[in-house]
C-alpha cells in the first residue's frame, strides 16, 4: 500500500513538472519567436531613381543698369533627388545593403533600404537615430541611448522597401538608419547617412 502511495507522489509531481515545461516552452517560443530565424521575407517596393544633388547657381540677369533686376525662379524638379546615403554595417545580426534619403518632387522624402539582408526577428523596427553609428559589439546598443524616429515595423528582411519620413524630422540631427529590435534592444544592424 506504501509503496503505491511514493508511485503515485511521483507521478503527480512528474505531472506538474511536464506541465510547467511545456509551459515554459509555449512562453518562451512566444516571446522569442525561434522560428523566424528560418523564414526569409522578401519586399520588392519599386524604389525611385534619383538624381544627385546639385547647387542651382542662378544666371545673371541681362537687364541693364535702368531696368528692374530680377531673380529667375528655380525650375520645378521633376525627378527624385538623393539628399543621403549610407551602408549597412552588422551588429548583432550579418546586415548588409545600402539606406538612401530621397527628396521626391513634390517634396516628401522617403528612406529606401536596397539590397538589404538580415536576419528575420521579432518586433524590429527601422530607426532614424540621432545616435552614431559604432562597429562590432559596442554599436549594438548604442541607438537605444539616443533620440530616434520610428519609421515602423520592418517590411521583410530581404530586398529593397521604402519608408516615408515625416515632415517635421530634421534629417541634420537624425543621421543614422538602426534596425532596432525593441523586444530585446538590440541593432540588427546600421547605417551612417552622409
Amino acid at each position: 500500500m506504501a509503496r503505491s502511495g511514493v508511485s503515485g507522489r511521483a507521478r503527480w509531481l512528474w505531472g506538474i513538472a511536464a506541465g510547467l515545461a511545456i509551459c515554459a516552452l509555449v512562453v518562451g517560443g512566444l516571446v522569442f519567436q525561434p522560428w523566424l530565424l528560418f523564414i526569409d521575407v522578401r519586399v520588392d517596393d519599386d524604389i525611385p531613381a534619383a538624381a544627385t544633388p546639385t547647387a542651382a547657381v542662378p544666371t545673371p540677369s541681362s537687364a541693364t543698369p535702368l531696368e528692374p533686376t530680377s531673380t529667375p525662379e528655380a525650375p520645378q524638379r521633376t525627378e527624385p533627388v538623393d539628399l543621403l546615403a549610407g551602408t549597412f554595417l552588422s551588429h548583432e545580426h550579418e546586415t548588409t545593403g545600402t539606406a538612401r534619403v530621397i527628396l521626391l518632387p513634390d517634396g516628401r522624402r522617403q528612406l529606401a533600404l536596397e539590397s538589404l539582408a538580415t536576419t528575420n526577428g521579432p518586433d524590429v523596427h527601422v530607426w532614424l537615430s540621432a545616435g552614431p553609428v559604432v562597429e562590432g559589439t559596442d554599436g549594438w546598443f548604442t541607438a537605444g541611448g539616443h533620440p530616434f524616429v520610428d519609421l515602423g515595423m520592418i517590411k521583410g528582411n530581404l530586398g529593397d522597401q521604402l519608408y516615408d519620413i515625416p515632415d517635421d524630422v530634421d534629417l541634420d540631427v537624425f543621421r543614422s538608419v538602426d534596425l532596432w529590435c525593441v523586444q530585446f534592444s538590440v541593432s540588427f544592424g546600421a547605417a551612417a547617412l552622409s
